[in-house]
């Protein structure tokens, strides 16, 4: 495990777009991160447009090699997730990486450059907001989860909440492994792929938005069937978002209790992790216990003192 510095006030921090198009919430995610003390530098090719994605596959890599090659750069925060990593993440400068640790933070679309973070390096990552910011998402709260993260070396505790869809899964226990994840509809389609970690003995962290019960399934079968999921310690469930609800039918989270609960392992749900309101913000890489009897997911931190 490779834990990069802790930010400082004063650092300078890179902000770019290796997948969809941000827009005019882009100001405020900037202006939060000011607020922490840091130093915003926008990525050449940041306000670029090619179809749906953040300009060409070219443009969005260079970017993101050159917030990777640049040793002032102390951190590089994701714009805005939709699609578009997997395109460019085979011409990740590995070397770089390797090179200078340093902090990364992004969700959704951005799980497979966790997952290259973790598999290339053993670099953790952070599973939290983009700069793309909506306060009606994401408050306070949330803006202190993200500047706690990776300003601060306290560990991280987040508490199942009640009102979240994952919430009515569990399966009862206590597991400690490495945190890893994301984003369910990424890590199935980076089977076989050097984009999905290797989860023997980890605590697999999985949130999706805007799918169905019946995705949730397939998806997960696909993954059990597949054999990644033959060795986990645990699971931690984050938020099911804009899940259809028809009656009569499974929800998203009977769906997945049906699965999950065929592993044979510990299953923590309703944490406010993924698309939802009220998004944390949590390493990937590092040490994470659950506990369903205190319905609390612990995870160390992500950075080490800078």
């Amino acid at each position: 495990m490779v834990r990069p510095p802790a930010l400082r006030p004063g650092d300078r921090v890179r902000v770019v777009a290796p997948a969809g198009v941000p827009d005019t919430r882009l100001a405020r995610g900037i202006q939060i991160l000011e607020s922490f003390g840091l130093v915003v530098e926008p990525g050449e090719h940041l306000y670029d447009k090619y179809g749906y994605l953040a300009g060409t596959d070219e443009a969005r890599l260079a970017d993101l090699n050159a917030a990777f090659r640049d040793p002032g750069v102390r951190g590089i925060f994701a714009a805005r997730g939709g699609y578009g990593t997997q395109r460019i993440i085979d011409g990740l400068d590995l070397a770089a990486v390797r090179r200078d640790p340093r902090v990364f933070v992004g969700f959704s679309d951005l799980t497979v450059l966790s997952g290259r973070l973790w598999t290339a390096a053993r670099q953790v990552s952070f599973y939290g907001p983009m700069v793309n910011w909506t306060d009606s998402r994401t408050g306070p709260t949330e803006i202190e989860s993200l500047r706690k993260a990776v300003m601060t070396t306290d560990p991280i505790v987040l508490t199942t909440d009640p009102a979240e869809p994952s919430a009515a899964v569990t399966v009862p226990g206590e597991a400690t492994g490495t945190l890893l994840g994301g984003n369910l509809t990424m890590l199935q389609a980076s089977l076989h792929t050097p984009d999905l970690p290797n989860l023997r003995g980890a605590i697999l962290l999985l949130e999706d938005t805007d799918e169905g019960p019946y995705s949730y399934d397939r998806m997960l079968t696909h993954l059990t069937r597949a054999g990644a999921l033959s060795h986990l310690a645990g699971v931690a469930l984050g938020q099911f978002t804009n899940a259809p609800v028809v009656a009569g039918q499974w929800t998203a989270a009977q769906a997945v209790q049906d699965r999950l609960s065929k592993l044979g392992v510990p299953v923590l749900g309703g944490l406010r992790v993924g698309h939802g309101n009220g998004q944390l913000t949590v390493p990937l890489g590092t040490k994470a216990t659950i506990n369903t009897t205190t319905k609390t997911l612990t995870v160390a931190p992500g950075v080490k003192p800078a």
